[in-house]
């Protein structure tokens, strides 16, 4: 109505998102070393105009759904053998994340790779990352980050990486609703490959989370799946 974003009338929401990894910035003046932030990293400030100086040596950042994978990431300073950095909203994204994200996007100039739960609801998370909610689409053209590429955790790795069976859950009548209105989405279409493994998902009928890796032990996630992951340049 008033024709301006929230941040230029000082409208912010409270701290949500967390990063860590090989970032630095200032805050409002302060200076902020991520690789210095422990397990649970940096919240990530709720007013992003006083965010200034960015600076990274980090070869592409990584968006994770959730704070358990985040916080196992962070434990094992993942960052240090893949430089990178490291971001969560902690499930459903909100406004800050969404635009710390699109800031680091545009000035370091780097590839952004997802880390979601292989479900419908995943997939949901990266669209409002890359496309937007329709509660803010009015300010979507500051709020997304379009070319984000989809790392894991994908249906067709659950057999590639034998993920076991009792750790894969059956997908819900409500699940394979919102799976079939993801394959209506416009940027979901333009993917072949994001096509092909949404429809193995409603095919297969079973879902899983990031922690089903972790039966393989706690470091599987670090130590194997990602490593392999990045080697074999395996996203779409």
């Amino acid at each position: 109505m008033l024709g301006c974003t929230r941040s230029s009338l000082h409208v912010v929401a409270s701290e949500k998102g967390v990063v860590v990894g090989r970032l630095i910035f200032h805050d409002d003046g302060d200076r902020i070393d991520c690789t210095r932030m422990g397990v649970g990293g940096k919240a990530i400030p709720p007013n992003i105009d006083r965010v200034s100086g960015i600076e990274s040596d980090a070869l592409f950042i990584l968006l994770v759904e959730k704070d358990a994978a985040f916080m196992r990431l962070a434990e094992d300073r993942f960052y240090n053998r893949f430089p990178c950095i490291i971001l969560t909203a902690k499930g459903q994204p909100d406004v800050a994340t969404r635009l710390f994200l699109r800031r680091l996007k545009v000035e370091l100039k780097l590839p952004v790779l997802a880390m979601v739960d292989s479900d419908p609801y995943g997939l949901k998370i990266l669209s409002v990352y890359m496309c937007g909610s329709k509660n803010m689409s009015y300010d979507s053209a500051n709020l997304t980050t379009p070319d984000i590429k989809w790392l894991g955790v994908r249906p067709s790795d659950l057999d590639k990486y034998r993920v076991p069976e009792q750790c894969r859950l059956p997908m819900t009548d409500h699940d394979i609703k919102v799976g079939k209105e993801m394959l209506a989405e416009d940027f979901v279409k333009q993917n072949a490959s994001w096509v092909k493994e949404l429809e193995t998902m409603l095919q297969t009928k079973q879902k899983a989370e990031i922690q089903a890796l972790s039966s393989f032990g706690f470091q599987y996630l670090t130590e194997v799946y990602l490593p392999l992951k990045l080697q074999q340049e395996d996203w779409i």
